[in-house]
């Protein structure tokens, strides 16, 4: 019976450890910037979901399906729906120091062959395990198509101290 008391206890210390990082500000173009690696930041997993329902399968799986759950909920008429459909991004990363930092996603879309987008947002003092979230979704998915490649940049002191890139990144 004790038992219970201290594992809600973990279970909730575990759930405040990933911090939330603001909304990301598309940005209209994205400088070059030089590389200097630094192991005091490195990025821990990337998650992909891909909101678009004609390529919805059945699927018997509840993580999935919770997910399409999760990004649609609220969207009641067919143009709510429409707005929701994209691409979906999660990068946890980690900073073991605390330091300003700035984290940039540039991306290529199907339809624009190699123009680079990109989105950042700003963390100040970021330190711990942070979780920063990207979309791709509404117009700029219908209009322009999926995401064909992408990277993510951890950015301290206008330099690149972090990064990570999907397979078909140049």
């Amino acid at each position: 019976m004790n038992l219970r008391p201290g594992l809600l206890l973990a279970a909730l210390l575990l759930c405040s450890c990933v911090t939330p990082s603001p909304p990301a500000m598309e940005i209209p173009e994205a400088k070059v910037l030089p590389l200097a690696l630094d192991e005091d930041f490195q990025f821990r997993k990337t998650r992909r979901f891909i909101n678009q329902p004609e390529t919805f399968e059945n699927t018997q799986n509840p993580a999935i399906q919770f997910e399409r759950s999760r990004v649609n909920y609220g969207a009641l008429t067919l143009e709510e729906q429409k707005q929701r459909e994209g691409t979906y991004f999660d990068f946890f990363w980690r900073a073991r120091r605390p330091a300003d930092i700035t984290v940039r996603f540039e991306y290529r879309q199907a339809k624009l062959g190699n123009d680079v987008r990109a989105q950042e947002t700003f963390i100040p003092q970021a330190h711990g395990t942070i979780k920063t979230t990207f979309n791709v979704i509404g117009d700029a998915y219908l209009w322009d198509g999926p995401v064909t490649a992408w990277r993510c940049l951890l950015i301290e002191n206008n330099r690149i101290v972090g990064f990570t890139q999907s397979y078909l990144w140049k």
